[in-house]
């Protein structure tokens, strides 16, 4: 089916202003990249224009939802699509500029498990981003690298490359959390599994136009989450640090 191509699961709420932009920069960054835009009934009409790119691409396709139900259900839906289509490798990325589409072979041209795009390696870096931000972003990934003893230092990222064996292993059904935690959580499972995971820079740049959907709630429940990763089912038991 698709085992060689790659699909970028793209989770869309009130994105009209970038979606006519950003799709088509990621089919422009490679050939074998697809697009699966996740829209949750956004009421500024997303979800029409994502479906107009669809009927005049092949290569773009459109999964609507309901309502919303926070980043890590638009994901996870995504990923069940994606991995349904026989997709082999399957990417997440924001849909507002912040993650460079460009970057995206990057992401493809190793052969790990897991690829996450870092900004805390090397190379990596962020843009416009004020001092309470950044503090908040690398304070959140030292808290989930000090609670859970892994290496990976950009562990609340959501630029990545998953190969489909990941996804098909860790158990998707049973994962509960969003945001921050969603991110940390897949990442988490997969190295417990002993998957490879690497990090490769990128540099990540605010959001173009468009409203930030990060809250307090997202915060906390980061916050008390880790926790019970680390907790459940056997704690630490089979963790394998990445190269």
């Amino acid at each position: 089916m698709n085992e060689g191509r790659a699909c970028v699961v793209l989770p869309t709420y009130n994105e009209r202003e970038n979606v006519p932009q950003i799709v088509p920069a990621i089919l422009a960054s490679a050939a074998e990249i697809d697009v699966l835009v996740v829209d949750d009934s956004s009421p500024d009409g997303t979800g029409a224009l994502a479906d107009e790119l669809a009927a005049r691409d092949r290569r773009v396709r459109v999964l609507h939802r309901p309502r919303k139900e926070g980043l890590g259900r638009a994901y996870l839906a995504g990923f069940a699509n994606a991995l349904a289509a026989g997709y082999g490798r399957i990417l997440e990325m924001d849909a507002d500029f912040s993650h460079d589409p460009a970057r995206l072979p990057v992401l493809l041209g190793t052969d790990a498990d897991v690829v996450l795009g870092s900004r805390y390696v090397a190379g990596g870096g962020t843009v416009n981003w004020g001092l309470g931000r950044r503090m908040l972003s690398k304070g959140g990934s030292l808290y989930a690298r000090a609670i859970l003893g892994v290496a990976v230092r950009d562990l609340t990222g959501g630029f990545k490359c998953f190969r489909r064996r990941v996804l098909e292993a860790v158990d998707l059904g049973s994962v509960r959390s969003n945001g921050y935690a969603f991110q940390i959580e897949l990442t988490w499972r997969a190295i417990r599994r002993g998957f490879k995971v690497v990090e490769v820079p990128i540099v990540f740049a605010d959001r173009r136009v468009g409203k930030s959907k990060m809250s307090r709630g997202i915060v906390a429940e980061a916050l008390w989450m880790v926790w019970k990763m680390r907790f459940d089912r056997g704690g630490r038991a089979g963790l394998t640090a990445p190269p």
